[in-house]
């Protein structure tokens, strides 16, 4: 699920996201908006580039905006969710091409008309009703509700204006061929019917560890693959916000101004858990599989227990777990599905649901109605918030504080002894490498490598709290001498030799299956077994991943044909196509003008992309990422289940 969406999140970098970023980050404020911004921050640059700036207010506008509309879609998210979706860094890297693109339409002179802004704005969904426009008073009644000025408006319209007609310049020349449009066509329409057998090298443990001659003899066939890369050193003071928590007082009052402010974070929406069972229509006579669903549902409305019955009938992927959807991957389920459970109470089951795929009987097991968190309840959470954030203010004030001192004394040694801190010395690290308990995410190895020699950086924010780092040593990339990447070594000589032995367990196998054996085997010898009923080109599939041979055999290897060996990231597989589909030629071409504009717009991106990174060398761009951790912190802060 997580993949799925992260792939979501990633398309909308596409082109028409940068179209209308700016218009979007506007009408998210004016129409039920992400409320009163964090005043927090200073408005100075984050982002600087020849001729233009990002600042830290537009980057955390835009951010706070992109995880309310995430909550809107999602309902609940949290600081987990947001950073593994790598939320932060898109915002910022969005706004940094929007400000490219701005630059370059004005030294092509494009520009946007009062006519065409006046268009834009009678002609958006959100001012029309019953397909006119709302009228001039409405419009301006609703921005002056919304605190928003009518100038401020139609200048977020200009802006987009002239990012979507400078975007149109710079891909005008995208084209698309008529056998490009076929050949994408059959990637999404051809499809095999598979099963497969895999097994993971982590799966498999060796009767003994490499010893050292293996090892120093697989260094020594491949030294030149093991390399170190530019390496530096620094002193470094830190300041740890759990530290600095005994000196923070809070009174009931703040505790209780906090809970009234942010009533929104102790809200608890409905909480629906579902069980399915669904059986597939594809290639299936239609009122035969009704027949067996109308059957799953006297069965199971007679008493039989549901997870049981979903084992034994059903044929989704959670089928094997008893049906159970759990209490969030069910809502990407088809619509009619969802509808349905809408109108079930607790316990309840729906009748038979049929979709474009099949036939699904949905069951609430769990629901439990939205609340409100009390007061007492919430104040533990609330304590635990505001100390941190009252500690990392005050990290963060001591902390530049030194810089300016450290600056001045031209040593952070004798600035941070000055201040009763100490100073240590990092060791030798790599861009961005971990610096112990201290920083694990590397953002002050990230920020040693932007400094000139005896230079000191500014604050550094980190999850712990805030650093200073004064560069010290520089080692140049080098070869590796054999004591330096041992354990490294001793990994790839292990993974080599569980490769070797997946290998032959596949291979031992191969020689037994038979037409009907295969789930047999799979659990004598320990393998995973699939059945996937619809495969195409290029789609992730289970363990084995995103595989390009695999692709290549599935589209072409004779039905029910035993396959080789197919080597996969992880680990050896073997599988065989049961039936296959191709795409029809008459299909194609009813489709052939909606699949030619899609294709011609994924170029269009491309072209875009291709650009953009050109023009943001040119433009010598430089990103403050010590102030984008910290406005990024300030952000997350709220979305932070942990405290």
């Amino acid at each position: 699920m997580l993949k799925t969406m992260r792939k979501n999140v990633k398309s909308l970098k596409w082109v028409m996201w940068i179209v209308v970023a700016t218009f979007i980050i506007s009408i998210f404020v004016i129409w039920g908006g992400s409320g009163q911004l964090s005043k927090g921050l200073t408005s100075g640059a984050l982002v600087q580039m020849s001729g233009s700036k990002v600042t830290v207010d537009m980057y955390t506008t835009s951010l706070r905006n992109r995880v309310e509309s995430l909550r809107r879609e999602m309902k609940e998210i949290n600081r987990n969710l947001i950073e593994q979706l790598n939320l932060p860094q898109q915002v910022l890297e969005q706004l940094v091409e929007q400000q490219l693109i701005f630059g370059l339409a004005k030294d092509l002179g494009i520009t946007a008309s009062d006519a065409e802004v006046k268009d834009r704005v009678v002609n958006l969904p959100g001012l029309q009703r019953e397909g006119q426009f709302v009228g001039y008073e409405e419009y301006r009644r609703v921005l002056g509700y919304n605190h928003i000025s009518v100038s401020q408006f139609e200048e977020e319209m200009r802006q987009e204006i002239i990012l979507t007609k400078t975007v149109q310049a710079l891909t005008a020349g995208s084209v698309v061929t008529a056998d490009e449009v076929w050949d994408t066509y059959r990637k999404t329409k051809d499809s095999a019917k598979i099963e497969y057998l895999a097994l993971e090298k982590s799966k498999l443990t060796l009767d003994k560890e490499p010893d050292e001659a293996e090892i120093k003899a697989w260094f020594e066939g491949h030294k030149d693959g093991y390399k170190l890369p530019e390496r530096r050193e620094g002193f470094y003071a830190f300041l740890k916000n759990d530290d600095l928590k005994k000196e923070i007082e809070l009174s009931e009052a703040e505790i209780g101004k906090y809970y009234t402010d942010n009533k929104a974070q102790f809200e608890n929406p409905e909480k629906v858990k579902i069980s399915r069972i669904f059986l597939p229509l594809s290639g299936k006579d239609k009122t035969k599989v009704t027949a067996e669903a109308q059957s799953a549902l006297a069965r199971a409305r007679g008493g039989e227990d549901f997870a049981k019955l979903a084992k034994a009938v059903s044929k989704d992927d959670k089928a094997k777990d008893g049906g159970d959807w759990g209490l969030y991957d069910w809502k990407t389920l088809p619509q009619k599905e969802q509808d349905a459970i809408a109108k079930l109470d607790n316990g309840k089951l729906s009748d038979p649901v049929e979709s474009d795929l099949g036939i699904a009987i949905l069951k609430v097991t769990e629901k439990d109605p939205a609340s409100v968190t009390p007061l007492d309840a919430a104040k533990p959470r609330i304590r635990t918030m505001l100390q941190d954030q009252k500690a990392r203010a005050l990290a963060q004030e001591r902390v530049t504080k030194l810089a300016k001192e450290a600056q001045k004394a031209k040593s952070l040694e004798a600035a941070a002894k000055a201040a009763n801190l100490k100073t240590e010395s990092t060791g030798l690290l790599k861009e961005g490498q971990a610096l112990g308990n201290i920083d694990p995410s590397g953002s002050i190895a990230a920020a040693l490598f932007r400094l000139k020699d005896k230079e000191i950086s500014a604050a550094v924010p980190t999850y712990g709290g805030y650093g200073l780092v004064e560069m010290r040593k520089t080692e140049a990339p080098r070869p590796a001498s054999y004591e330096e990447v041992k354990a490294e070594v001793k990994n790839d000589v292990t993974e080599a030799k569980k490769k070797d032995l997946a290998m032959a367990r596949i291979k031992e196998v191969r020689a037994k299956l038979t037409e009907k054996n295969w789930e047999d085997i799979a659990q004598k010898y320990k393998l995973e077994y699939k059945t996937v009923d619809d495969h195409k080109k290029e789609q992730y599939l289970g363990v084995i991943g995103e595989s390009a041979e695999f692709d290549r055999l599935a589209f072409s290897l004779p039905l029910k044909q035993l396959s080789e060996p197919v080597d996969f990231t992880t680990g050896i597989a073997l599988f065989r196509v049961l039936d296959r589909k191709e795409a029809n030629r008459a299909d194609f071409d009813k489709e052939k003008d909606t699949q030619t504009k899609t294709l011609l717009e994924q170029k269009r991106n491309q072209s875009l992309q291709a650009y953009l990174a050109k023009l943001r060398a040119d433009k010598d761009v430089k990103v403050r990422y010590d102030l984008f951790q910290q406005a990024t912190q300030d952000v997350l802060n709220k979305y932070d289940t942990n405290k």
